[in-house]
């Protein structure tokens, strides 16, 4: 079975991102993401734009569903964690407790409280992200 390092790389060979294994993958490593962040599942619900009773199911092993708008939301927020990992390499710490952090940069609120606004917010800081890795 392929799987996903939280690097965002692939490990193994599904051949199609919309395989069922592949979802089944990219579920399990965004619950992982979640867990590290340690963001609650109403928070977890809001940045997957599902229901709390979808992010049970998904923690219960059913698979993110095969929809352009969630392969979105997965390849942004995987994009957030991997330019962390980038911007922090020895600080694993900072990396899993920076989208907690007020930040300057977005009026003082934490990068979640963004993230939670919508797909918008996710765009935002990722794109503060990307924009941090170029300076």
């Amino acid at each position: 079975m392929a799987s996903f390092d939280l690097d965002g790389s692939l490990i193994g060979n599904t051949g199609n991102i919309h395989s069922r294994e592949c979802r089944t993958a990219l579920t399990e490593m965004m619950m992982r993401l979640f867990d590290l962040w340690q963001i609650n599942y109403t928070d977890q619900a809001a940045l997957l734009n599902r229901s709390l009773g979808s992010i049970r199911r998904y923690r219960s092993g059913r698979c993110i569903g095969d929809d352009e708008e969630m392969y979105d939301r997965v390849a942004t927020l995987l994009g957030i964690h991997k330019n962390l990992r980038i911007l922090y390499p020895y600080n694993r710490d900072l990396v899993y407790s920076w989208v907690s952090f007020q930040n300057q940069a977005f009026g003082d609120k934490s990068p979640i409280e963004i993230m939670k606004e919508g797909f918008d917010g996710l765009k935002r800081v990722r794109g503060y992200l990307d924009y941090q890795l170029q300076c």
